[in-house]
């Protein structure tokens, strides 16, 4: 499933990803260094790699029902290569995604958009189980919109990437956000952080009670700088919804009868 479904992701805060979709196009400044399109265009002209068009958003029909097949309880983090909501995937899609998230319960879903106003036009017709998380990018203050349009979605866990972060978050409100990832950028030309701006997003979680992730310092390489902030790790993450706790007790219900 190499490409298609990864199993095991190296992101610190989740557990695997699946693409749908792959490609996107730039919008803000956190897009500039983008990761994927880095990887994605390696591959452009590699007759039969799954990215031989590059970062040309494409929709992958034959991986939407992937998650299904996954019997043991995931984390996945949906379209690490792409954006759910950019607005040349078809409703149908979105939808086609939606549903195969609302049937694979037992896993929990990370949906991570730059463009939560279309997640917001589109909430009322899409289903929101409690496995399906939905998250938004902000990466200075100029795009804390961002927070406000994806308030308007009734996901379960709202949470923020503000990753990577170029800029004070001041101002930020967090009502209604239920997590809150933070990290310098990391690849060539990256952009450091501030301690203090990385502080104070810290600072207003504590006095929120809102779960805060530092993922990492960044650099030329992602773990060049480590992921302490002030002596040590924050790998605050939301707790685990109800339907991947009721599966993995059955998963281990079925285990215990078998060995006996």
């Amino acid at each position: 499933m190499g490409h298609r479904l990864s199993y095991k992701s190296a992101i610190e805060w989740t557990e695997a990803t699946w693409n749908p979709v792959t490609g996107c196009t730039q919008v803000s400044p956190g897009c500039d260094h983008c990761y994927a399109l880095r990887f994605a265009e390696r591959f452009r002209g590699v007759r039969g790699h799954p990215y031989e068009g590059g970062f040309d958003l494409t929709l992958r029909y034959a991986r939407l029902s992937l998650p299904l097949s996954w019997r043991e309880p995931r984390t996945i983090f949906v379209n690490s290569m792409s954006d759910l909501f950019h607005k040349d995937v078809p409703d149908e899609f979105v939808n086609g995604v939606f549903a195969t998230m609302e049937a694979a319960h037992w896993h929990t879903f990370q949906v991570l958009t730059k463009r939560p106003q279309r997640a917001a036009r589109m909430a009322t017709v899409l289903p929101w189980p409690p496995n399906v998380w939905l998250g938004t990018s902000v990466e200075t203050s100029a795009y804390l919109w961002r927070v406000d349009a994806l308030r308007r979605v009734p996901a379960s866990i709202r949470f923020l990437s503000c990753e990577p972060l170029l800029g004070s978050l001041g101002g930020l409100d967090l009502h209604g956000i239920g997590w809150v990832i933070v990290g310098g950028e990391s690849g060539y030309g990256h952009r450091p952080p501030e301690i203090h701006w990385v502080r104070e997003i810290r600072d207003l979680c504590a006095s929120e009670d809102v779960p805060f992730f530092f993922k990492q310092w960044g650099g030329r390489f992602p773990k060049e700088h480590g992921r302490q902030l002030d002596g040590r790790t924050h790998d605050g993450r939301p707790p685990i919804t109800p339907s991947r706790q009721l599966r993995t007790s059955a998963t281990a219900a079925e285990g215990t009868s078998r060995g006996s």
